[in-house]
């Protein structure tokens, strides 16, 4: 079953960083419901634009403060729900460094982000599954993308080489020798997580103490299995739940990088280019489907331009259900980079995923012929109802005949 869908939006402003408040910059951003508007600091003029979701983290204690449990609510059971239900899902953080991105994806002590809600609920439905037919298998791998080399985070040594970005039919895009571990419960995935982030490369800059200098990439691949007591069969179903963690665009200016920082930061940029290429021709071509022209000549997607695009190819035009976080800051400041935030995740609106449910041969028979049995119930039930309402009719104008004659 193919459920076509965009690629939702949502939206998040901080509140003012130690920076900002030393700068004593004033707010360019305001949120309203779904509208998010930013005014240009110079000329005074205002530009709006319409998510999704629009999450106005900016004063803790306000009235419409988004906090990282309305933020779960909305995208995290959003992706658990399609996962059980056998899509591939994705959820990925964007911004310039310093936005909060990896508050939002990964969270802070005591502030738990998407992700470890994310897992922690997922368990949680599979420990009250009650279903004796029903059985479950989660694996989870962790990759970095650092200078255009791909680092498998449960590694030993994950400097030594750079794993290949393949494609096969039967896998999609994977990374070859990235290894798997199955986990049983939250707490063996928090483990490998928090030894997957000692691995991670990051470092200090002007502009984030903290700053990754590497995209990651999470994937939880999620597999349920069903027995079919009457013919002795099972059948599965697996569902890829990729969360991603990009690094944030940067101006050599603002964050004083220099030597190997500078290198970095000129690789994430170079990597972040190649999405907004990706994003900017698959929004161009679902813009020229839907103008309807037959003759509407289509672009071709770059994904071969980085590893990141290479590996976000499910996520962005694929077999998937994808959620795009858009991380700002409120800072007049900042108001470029803010811009171009938003202007990304805008484009990115536009992207349609086509997702299918990934079960095994015999089941998807099986869900197809259950489908066509209750389709020609319903179309049974309406020509019997139809065949009814002819009958009366037929019934009324034969006693009106036999009273006239």
């Amino acid at each position: 079953m193919a459920d076509t869908s965009s690629v939702q939006i949502a939206v998040r402003m901080r509140p003012f960083n130690e920076r900002e408040k030393k700068l004593k910059t004033a707010k360019c951003v305001e949120m309203v419901g779904q509208m998010c508007t930013v005014t240009d600091p110079e000329s005074g003029k205002e530009r709006q634009f319409s998510f999704n979701y629009c999450y106005d983290s900016f004063q803790p204690g306000s009235e419409h403060f988004a906090s990282q449990e309305m933020v779960f609510r909305d995208l995290g059971i959003s992706y658990l729900e399609n996962a059980w239900k056998g899509y591939n899902c994705s959820i990925f953080a964007y911004g310039q460094t310093g936005a909060g991105k990896s508050y939002s994806m990964t969270g802070a002590p005591g502030q738990p982000g998407i992700i470890p809600r994310g897992l922690a609920e997922m368990f949680q439905r599979i420990d009250a599954n009650d279903d004796p037919d029903l059985s479950f298998r989660v694996e989870v791998s962790f990759l970095e993308i650092y200078m255009e080399k791909v680092r498998d985070l449960f590694s030993a040594t994950p400097t030594a080489g750079s794993l290949k970005v393949r494609e096969s039919p039967k896998l999609g895009i994977y990374v070859e020798g990235l290894k798997k571990e199955r986990v049983a419960c939250y707490e063996d995935v928090e483990q490998l997580m928090e030894l997957g982030n000692t691995m991670r490369t990051v470092a200090q800059t002007n502009m984030n103490a903290v700053s990754s200098r590497s995209h990651s990439v999470l994937t939880v691949l999620l597999t349920q299995t069903r027995i079919n007591k009457e013919s002795m069969t099972a059948s599965d179903m697996t569902s890829k739940i990729n969360l991603i963690d990009l690094a944030g665009s940067e101006r050599q200016g603002k964050t004083g990088a220099e030597g190997q920082r500078l290198k970095e930061g000129s690789a994430i940029n170079q990597s972040l280019t190649a999405l907004g290429n990706v994003i900017e021709a698959l929004a161009d071509n679902c813009v020229a489907s839907a103008s309807g022209k037959k003759k509407a000549k289509k672009r071709l997607v770059p994904y071969r331009d980085s590893k990141l695009t290479r590996i976000l190819q499910e996520s962005l035009g694929g077999n998937a259900k994808t959620i795009m976080v858009a991380a700002i800051s409120p800072a007049a400041d900042n108001f470029k980079e803010t811009l171009s935030t938003l202007r990304y995740a805008n484009r990115a609106s536009k992207i349609q995923n086509v997702a299918v449910i990934n079960e095994s041969p015999n089941e998807k028979v099986i869900r197809e012929l259950k489908d066509e049995v209750t389709r020609l119930k319903a179309m049974l039930a309406a020509a019997n109802g139809t065949a009814g309402r002819c009958c009366r009719r037929t019934s009324s104008r034969s006693r009106k005949r036999w009273r006239l004659s």
